[in-house]
């Protein structure tokens, strides 16, 4: 990727890479200098440690041949020797205002894009059709939504699918019910699938009769009878309805057009068998057909099979998203492919991958990616879950929040009027709920708890918004035009207004860095981290009663800091009032 220099962090390790080169030789040129935000300096280098032993030199030495190498100009301004080998860094006040005016100036806020965008196949939020979306599909959903946003703001084109399950063997016993539901003058409504599908199964397991006929109708679907066919889609167009509209409530980007479910696939499915079957990769086991891709043992050893076609001759998972990678590739000509699912299905997409590339599907070198999640868990550690035992709707999830972060806000702002507080409680339940499950690292469980969320201490989303609002309000109280307040020429007189500059600038790097990654709580981490930086600023900078020009400067610095942080959270689908 090809960056300007507004990133202090770019013209660093450039300058450090050369001292190293200069001082220890060409063979360390190509070294990569780990360099950090330090609270001794603007910023520390930290590249003596590694090659000191190489050299048997001691750090401290290696470190002072370094910063005896560098140059100088307004852009670093000073270099010291810290602790055991550490270099700290000075940025010239200059170089920092000049780069925060280029990132004032610029609508994406200096953020570059990528030299060479893909286009990125993304398959996220997954759920099933006649089915209630519950916690379980929390994580995908969210997840993948915010990958989305930030890989198509730096110029990626992002192809959403939403690969819902709307095919298979239960939708015969579906059918049948809905045909005596419609009978008993009844119609399956969105916020009744999940008794839907459990009434069907009921009926299922405890009615000879009704089994038969759900197994027929299972055949009649798989055959393309016209009738059963619509009685299908009357199930899946009520489905998928319900997911639109939660996905509007979450502010999630999902659109019925990113449907690109199971049945999409399923006439693809003999085809991929007999292809892999063509290349030698599939072979009969056991009465079911699999391929055997390298490198996958079970506990004794023994080889794990990709089963591509059952034993009763029908397809499973394997199959379908074998043919759905195929489709990703030749028909959306992706150039990137990411799936968003559970860490226990690791394994299950890395043979998939596997088996992709040994049959030539996948182009050298492109990335197929998994983006991996752990589990939402409960007070007690476990698998998040309803007073009774079931899984908790995500309607009822958001109607929580919502109800929580209106009491939260009536207690903090009772003067707003009550339409403006409703609004208010609506982005910050939501807010806290993604931000919440975003802030965390991925792969890792997290313990849903409304308390931390939804406290505007800490690093949540009521914290940064209540942030941004700050920022807001002090443009608000100082009447300006803020157009105007864009192109002022920022002076850093505190140590504190140079601490927000600094987070500022860092903004770029945290977006590509998230892009390489997947990774949005580095996103998180980096706003928590400018949030906190501006609280310091406010306290000990006053912005309004200053004289000019520093009045202006720092009215820069807020107009600045609530664009970084509106971008930022928008980036994770979150919204940011500007009262609270």
């Amino acid at each position: 990727m090809t960056r300007l220099p507004v990133d202090p962090l770019f013209a660093l390790r450039s300058r450090v890479e050369k001292a190293v080169a200069s001082a220890l030789g060409s063979e360390y040129a190509g070294i990569d200098p780990v360099i950090h935000r330090s609270a001794h300096a603007d910023y520390q280098a930290d590249v003596a440690l590694g090659v000191a032993k190489r050299l048997g030199r001691k750090p401290r030495d290696v470190a002072a041949a370094i910063v005896a190498a560098l140059t100088f100009d307004s852009a670093v301004v000073g270099a010291e020797v810290s602790g055991p080998g550490f270099i700290n860094l000075t940025l010239g006040p200059d170089f920092v205002a000049e780069a925060l005016g280029r990132m004032a100036a610029d609508a994406n806020l200096a953020v570059v894009a990528a030299e060479t965008p893909d286009r990125v196949v993304l398959d996220y939020s997954s759920p099933n059709v006649a089915k209630e979306m519950h916690v379980g599909h929390l994580r995908s959903t969210i997840i993948g939504d915010a990958l989305a946003r930030v890989l198509e703001f730096q110029g990626h084109t992002v192809l959403r699918q939403n690969h819902i399950g709307d095919w298979g063997t239960p939708f015969g016993m579906l059918i049948e019910h809905l045909l005596e539901a419609r009978a008993a003058g009844a119609e399956a409504s969105a916020q009744e699938l999940t008794g839907f599908y459990r009434t069907a199964r009921a009926k299922f397991d405890s009615d000879p009769d009704f089994a038969e006929r759900a197994r027929r109708r299972v055949v009649l679907l798989q055959s393309g009878d016209e009738e059963t066919l619509g009685l299908w889609r009357t199930l899946v167009d009520a489905s998928v309805a319900y997911f639109t509209a939660l996905y509007q409530r979450l502010g999630v980007s999902l659109l019925p057009e990113h449907v690109a479910g199971e049945s999409l696939y399923n006439p693809e499915l003999p085809k991929v068998v007999e292809d892999l079957r063509a290349l030698g990769l599939a072979r009969d086991s056991e009465g079911a057909v699999c391929v055997f891709p390298p490198g996958f043992t079970g506990r004794e050893g023994e080889p794990v099979p990709f089963i591509v076609r059952k034993q009763d001759g029908g397809y499973g998972y394997a199959t379908t998203d074998l043919a759905a990678l195929r489709y990703r590739l030749a028909t959306l000509r992706a150039t990137r492919i990411i799936v968003c699912v559970g860490a226990p299905q690791s394994q299950h997409l890395a043979m998939l991958f596997a088996v992709g590339r040994l049959a030539g599907w996948v182009p050298e070198g492109m990335r197929l990616e998994h983006v991996a999640f752990g589990s939402v868990l409960g007070a007690d550690k476990k698998m998040l879950k309803s007073r009774e035992g079931d899984a908790i709707s995500l309607a009822s999830l958001v109607d929580e929040a919502v109800v929580r972060a209106g009491k939260v806000v009536a207690e903090k702002s009772p003067e707003l009027p009550e339409a403006e507080r409703a609004a208010i409680a609506q982005a910050v339940g939501v807010g806290a709920i993604k931000y919440a499950d975003l802030s965390n690292d991925r792969v890792k469980d997290y313990i849903f708890d409304w308390n931390r969320m939804l406290s505007f201490d800490g690093n949540t989303a009521p914290y940064l918004m209540y942030a941004h609002a700050r920022c807001r309000s002090i443009l608000r109280k100082a009447g300006g035009d803020e157009a105007a307040l864009a192109p002022v020429r920022l002076h850093l007189e505190t140590q504190e207004e140079k601490a927000l500059a600094l987070e500022l600038l860092t903004f770029g790097s945290v977006i590509e860095k998230t892009v390489d990654t997947l990774q949005p709580h580095r996103l998180c981490l980096y706003l928590y981290g400018l949030a906190t930086s501006f609280s310091g600023f406010f306290e000990k900078c006053p912005v309004i009663k200053a004289a000019e020009p520093t009045r202006s400067s720092r009215l820069g610095l807020c107009l600045l800091t609530a664009r970084v942080l509106d971008r930022g959270l928008a980036l994770l689908g979150i919204e940011a009032p500007h009262q609270m």
